[in-house]
């Protein structure tokens, strides 16, 4: 998904980001707008991932909501 889309359907994947990762705030939802990158970088902050993991889940998270 490209960025175009993610930041037009953010308002959609807010909800299962959310649900996904938990430890992401609504500040933090706020923050990211729909852009991959700072999405990413949450992950790496709150979780601990890498930046190969980081993008691994993003991606997978992605591709289960592309439908």
């Amino acid at each position: 998904m490209n960025e175009d889309i993610l930041k037009g359907k953010w308002h959609e994947l807010k909800g299962g980001v959310k649900e996904k990762w938990g430890k992401l705030t609504d500040d933090d939802l706020t923050t990211v707008e729909g852009k991959s990158e700072k999405l990413m970088g949450l992950l790496q902050t709150k979780y601990g991932y890498t930046k190969d993991k980081a993008e691994e889940e993003y991606k997978s998270f992605i591709s289960n909501h592309k439908k």
